[in-house]
């Protein structure tokens, strides 16, 4: 039995609403069963909650659950629940008008959006899960009763501008809410809502970890081919995240992870969290064993998904997790966000950059532990992840103490070992304040450059760095501990010669100085197209010239990169430094004296700065000639 029917006109700003919602914001239909679904597991836990104080709310029926029924004859899609209903006057207050404060300010943005994403980022900051209905049917119907009473409501509403009431007895206590289907359109991305598989696989994708289950009538083929119907729970409501961690296996772990990672390999750690406050939330983060094989793919995301009380919201959600640690696989649980908050908004949102803190903190500190505790694991870690870890060293100033400690890098210490800065500075020399390192495209090549000469046969250690990202860092970081960082391929080097008794005296410097007078400004005005110095060298200990740069100048390897990247930069001249106890610089030295003006000497110059330059790996600017000038001096020997 039920009263008569009464016309109600929704508030002027849920009609606007309304319309954005049916015609324009969403793009993604399918988000209304998420929706519906999050409004039921809401109804259901009040219900939990308030049984706790007053047990006579759940009457017979302890079995909590949501319910999806399909009627194909009747076009409609019903998601019933038996949790704690609504009063009539709730039903208006929630359904009939938006009691939020803002509302004209808010639609007034929305109608200023140039575009459907600016208008759902702006939407997002509202909630609106129910009215999300109206983009995939023509008429909502909703019954409900309220847990504790003995009469039930239906609202009845187009979504046009009116919603009809009606007092029903006989309702059972939860909710229900039928939606008559539009018709199936592709081009409107409206699926066929009706189609089983269709609800599967919107359930499994957004509502898989809902805490009750949920169930639907369906039908199953049997291995002698026999069709049979029975109840089905689309739902696996194993949200590990959520579970304390002592009650979680290891195999459970490891099977989520493959799960959301489509990795066959266990992790190498797992990071299981809680935070409890002013912003509760979950996380279950993994570091993978192995990088996945687009990690430096510009189109790699990070892989940490976003839920809101065990409801999906988004794949890799850029604001919980730095690029740098884009490998890092898992889900963050956030108890206090709206549903249809957009990527925009979480951006800008306090309390999420309040969480991503923790979260990278937490995988940091992981990783550091590792490094104290298992280093054959840690070594593994870096080696798959240390080259994205290193470019938060551009990124994250606020860990960068952190990621110097788990730095890694080569050396000339081991040639097989890698070592931290940590290692380094305690290995050196006696009197040694500066960390020196050498970058290059390969280990070979950096060990085989003319500016190691001087520091191995003085013994002194140097970081071997090869990767791409070497290039930028460590332009960027000053300093480890308070011991300065210095390429050796830039600016003056000055290694205490006192270590191996071969001090040499100022006299003897002064005398050096003046015999290469002459030669040094001659050759600088000879080379002055690639060079804009030629000085001489106390790094160079068997080769003839190598070429350095000023503390500050670009690297070559880094000149490349911002050429790939399309930034074009003025070439920068570097230093030609000479090894004035070589044999071929001291005959260039004395043939100078003899007559600077005879014309092979300006060719040998050419050959000495060409020689340095393919010794360090550097391209010849013009490499025909280079070989014409080689050939020709070569024949005149023999």
């Amino acid at each position: 039995m039920g009263s008569s029917v009464e016309t109600l006109e929704f508030q002027a700003e849920t009609r606007q609403l309304l319309r954005l919602v049916i015609h324009s914001i969403y793009s993604n239909k399918d988000i209304f069963l998420r929706e519906l679904i999050s409004n039921a597991s809401d109804a259901l836990d009040k219900l939990r909650l308030e049984s706790l104080t007053d047990s006579s709310l759940i009457e017979t029926d302890t079995d909590l659950h949501i319910t999806l029924e399909v009627d194909k004859d009747a076009r409609t899609l019903t998601v019933r629940d038996n949790g704690i209903g609504m009063t009539r006057d709730e039903l208006v207050e929630l359904i009939g008008t938006i009691a939020k404060s803002g509302t004209a300010g808010l639609l007034e943005k929305i109608k200023e959006a140039k575009d459907a994403a600016t208008a759902e980022s702006l939407i997002g900051q509202f909630g609106v899960g129910f009215y999300s209905a109206f983009m995939v049917a023509d008429k909502v119907t909703l019954r409900t009763r309220r847990a504790g009473t003995d009469s039930g409501t239906q609202w009845e509403s187009d979504g046009e501008g009116t919603y009809d009431l009606q007092n029903l007895d006989g309702l059972p206590v939860g909710t229900s809410v039928t939606l008559h289907l539009k018709p199936a359109d592709s081009e409107d991305g409206l699926a066929d809502y009706l189609s089983e598989s269709k609800i599967r696989q919107i359930v499994k994708r957004y509502s898989d970890f809902i805490r009750w289950p949920i169930r639907m009538a369906g039908e199953r083929t049997d291995a002698e081919g026999e069709t049979t119907s029975g109840i089905d729970t689309l739902n696996s409501m194993k949200a590990l995240w959520s579970r304390p961690r002592s009650e979680v296996t290891e195999d459970e772990y490891n099977e989520f992870y493959q799960q959301i990672s489509h990795d066959w390999l266990p992790p190498a750690e797992t990071i299981h969290m809680r935070a409890e406050g002013t912003f509760e939330y979950e996380a279950l983060l993994f570091i993978p064993s192995q990088a996945p094989f687009d990690l430096f793919s510009r189109e790699t995301k990070p892989g940490v998904q976003l839920y809101v009380k065990r409801v999906f919201i988004m794949d890799d959600c850029e604001a919980l997790m730095p690029n740098y640690l884009r490998f890092v696989k898992g889900v963050v649980d956030a108890h206090d966000l709206s549903l249809n908050v957009s990527r925009e908004i979480l951006q800008h949102d306090r309390q999420i950059r309040g969480v991503r803190r923790r979260l990278v903190k937490k995988v940091l500190g992981a990783i550091k532990d590792m490094q104290s505790k298992d280093a054959e694991r840690y070594a593994k870690v870096w080696a798959q992840f240390g080259r994205a870890l290193k470019e938060g060293l551009l990124e994250d100033t606020d860990n960068t103490e952190t990621l110097l400690e788990l730095l890694s890098a080569a050396s000339t210490h081991d040639p097989e070992k890698t070592t931290t800065l940590r290692e380094y500075v305690e290995r050196m020399k006696d009197g040694q304040d500066t960390i020196y390192y050498l970058t290059g495209e390969s280990r070979a090549m950096v060990e085989n450059s003319p500016h190691m000469e001087a520091f191995a046969a003085k013994g002194y250690e140097v970081l071997i760095l090869t990767d791409p990202v070497d290039e930028v860092w460590v332009d960027q970081i000053p300093a480890f501990d308070g011991h300065p960082l210095q390429s050796i391929a830039k600016g003056q080097v000055d290694l205490d010669e006192s270590a191996d008794g071969d001090q040499e005296t100022d006299a003897e410097k002064a005398r050096r100085e003046q015999d290469f007078a002459a030669l040094l400004p001659w050759l600088t005005t000879t080379l002055s197209e690639q060079v804009k110095q030629v000085r001489l060298s106390s790094r160079l200990t068997t080769s003839a010239a190598c070429i350095v740069g000023d503390a500050h100048d670009v690297t070559p390897t880094l000149e490349k990169m911002y050429r790939a990247m399309g930034q074009q930069i003025p070439p920068v001249k570097r230093i030609l430094e000479l090894n004035p106890a070589h044999p071929l610089i001291n005959a260039l030295r004395t043939a100078h004296d003899a007559g600077a003006d005879d014309p092979a000497l300006a060719e040998i110059a050419e050959l000495i700065y060409g020689s340095a330059l393919l010794a360090e790996g550097g391209d010849l600017p013009d490499p025909a000639r280079f070989t014409r000038l080689l050939t020709d001096r070569l024949a005149r020997t023999l």
